[in-house]
């Protein structure tokens, strides 16, 4: 009888920024377990910015100056959205860590939101990749008001 040992880690590697979920090989092991998976920290920080994103009361991710700099970069052609902004994962060979930097809706609890935040995001880091979320920890960094716009797009031309 073959036992079924699936660990996360590396084993003595030396990649950084990498989680590894390996297991046993070989004929009578479980097909699931016969290799290895590397799991990269922007993985771990694209799912907990999409699950911080999907909470309601959240406005945006980010401290101040990483929301200005996303905004400028969303408007370069093939900047694209920045997913990971204000978000920063530590992952080890188990366990991961989330630091957020949010800004919050005027008008929602905050506290309430910050637990809902939490919630989402361990639950879809563990569903997705099998790591324990040891801690999530949440600084916001603004509230936004509703009288408050972003940028205003600029008109396409004074001159019509």
């Amino acid at each position: 009888m073959t036992e079924n040992n699936t660990s996360v880690g590396g084993g003595g590697r030396s990649d950084t920024g990498v989680s590894a979920l390996k297991g046993r090989a070989g004929a009578g092991a479980p097909a699931e377990t016969r290799g290895k998976t590397t799991i990269a920290d922007g993985v771990v920080a694209k799912i907990a910015g999409m699950a911080a994103r999907e909470v309601p009361g959240i406005y945006n991710l980010g401290a101040g100056m990483a929301r200005a700099l996303g905004a400028m970069r969303e408007r370069v052609p093939g900047g694209g959205a920045g997913v990971t902004r204000g978000v920063k994962v530590e992952v080890g060979e188990r366990q991961a860590a989330v630091d957020l930097d949010v800004v919050v809706a005027y008008g929602v609890p905050i506290v309430d939101v910050a637990g809902d935040v939490r919630t989402s995001v361990i639950s879809a880091v563990e569903r997705m990749t099998g790591l324990e979320v040891v801690e999530v920890n949440i600084a916001v960094d603004d509230v936004h008001l509703p009288d408050e716009e972003e940028e205003a797009e600029p008109d396409e031309g004074r001159v019509r």
